[in-house]
């Protein structure tokens, strides 16, 4: 496909223009996924960026972003097209009214693409004019195993069929992007379909940069204690494990708070925004976090 990066360092790239800064491996897996036209499976503890890394690559290759947000109970109907019921039902009482109601034009009319809700799955598959678009099917460990085989099915002929209109297949596969956060083992027919990565925490010089990018007006020093923290936090037996995007958002209170330096009472003042749970904010709050703090620093203190 035109417009696709030519090599991993291309595909590096292109992700830190949109202020994605990608490690090796996980841009190799993404290039050979769009150059082997495969879906890209990401697993990994939720906040570490995989739906993120779907949007970037929308953005960096141009293309629309389609996302299917993945939930409990989750059917094939929501996830490919809909009838809408509420015209249906206006445009017959309308033909009543009007005198024009011939059963069988009707009928074709009612079940025509006008009366057609289009879900994410068949608008990833409908010719774009900036080419492909990307689909991300996000947290599919929500859904159940049936939607898992109908989803089997729909990735590997990228077709699907409306009994009323027909087969609709996708001229060009879109690029396909699905996440997981490992509540459960998503199964092994649907995992071979795809290119599998694992999606881990970034390194402290990635997280930095990746701070950095996000927040622009926190410092290069004040941005080094506050991911030297959340980093001390991640090692410590937690509910919820704070992930980048607590990162952003704390590094954004502190500067909401004019903070220059992490202190033991901005900690205690904004532990809300890395921490979800009250036990796990219980368990930090006081000395654990003054310890961590310490340790934090000390790690800085030997880097430099």
């Amino acid at each position: 496909m035109d417009g696709l990066p030519q090599s991993v360092d291309e595909t590096i790239k292109s992700l830190s223009t949109q202020d994605y800064f990608s490690g090796r491996d996980l841009a190799t897996v993404a290039f050979l996924a769009l150059r082997l036209g495969k879906p890209l499976f990401l697993e990994g503890e939720a906040g570490t960026g995989k739906t993120e890394i779907a949007k970037s690559l929308a953005r960096a290759l141009g293309r629309r972003l389609i996302r299917l947000q993945c939930y409990e109970g989750l059917d094939a109907s929501s996830a490919i097209y809909e009838w809408n019921f509420t015209a249906q039902m206006i445009a017959i009482r309308t033909a009543e009214a009007t005198g024009t109601a011939d059963r069988k034009s009707l009928q074709s009319e009612l079940f025509s693409e006008a009366f057609l809700i289009k879900r994410p799955l068949l608008q990833a598959l409908e010719p774009h004019p900036e080419g492909p678009p990307v689909l991300l099917i996000d947290e599919i460990d929500r859904t159940d195993e049936p939607f898992e085989a109908f989803l089997l099915e729909a990735l590997s002929d990228f077709q699907v069929t409306i009994p009323e209109l027909g087969t609709v297949t996708a001229e060009t596969p879109p690029i396909v992007v699905l996440t997981s956060n490992r509540t459960r083992e998503v199964h092994d027919a649907l995992k071979r379909r795809c290119l599998y990565h694992w999606v881990d925490y970034p390194d402290f010089e990635r997280e930095v940069a990746i701070l950095n990018a996000r927040v622009p007006g926190c410092s290069d020093t004040l941005s080094r204690e506050i991911v030297a923290f959340v980093q001390g936090l991640r090692g410590e037996d937690l509910f919820k494990t704070p992930g980048v995007a607590e990162t952003i958002d704390w590094a954004r209170c502190l500067i909401a708070l004019d903070a220059v330096a992490i202190t033991p009472d901005v900690i205690s003042d904004t532990l809300g925004a890395l921490l979800k749970y009250q036990d796990d904010i219980a368990r930090i709050a006081g000395s654990e976090a003054m310890r961590i703090l310490t340790e934090a620093q000390a790690r800085l203190r030997l880097a430099s």
